[in-house]
């Protein structure tokens, strides 16, 4: 998988800074910013959630074993 390196973000910078205009590009990058910290949101809720679905099914087979052996 190739990497990203600093020179190719600040030419991705450059051409942005270019083409939006430099009033517009701290614009696009609160709103590109916000739309990350939203999936980082949303993908954290996910994880927690299949987190806990795992804990419950542990806890149920547990008490499903002390069942089997009473």
């Amino acid at each position: 998988m190739p990497t990203i390196g600093w020179f190719e973000i600040l030419i991705v910078v450059a051409i942005a800074i270019i083409v939006l205009g430099p009033k517009d590009f701290p614009v696009m990058l609160r709103k590109v910013g916000s739309w990350i910290g939203t999936a980082k949101k949303h993908i954290n809720n996910l994880q927690s959630e299949v987190s806990n679905i795992d804990i419950e099914t542990d806890n149920i087979e547990k008490k499903e074993d002390k069942k089997d052996e009473s």
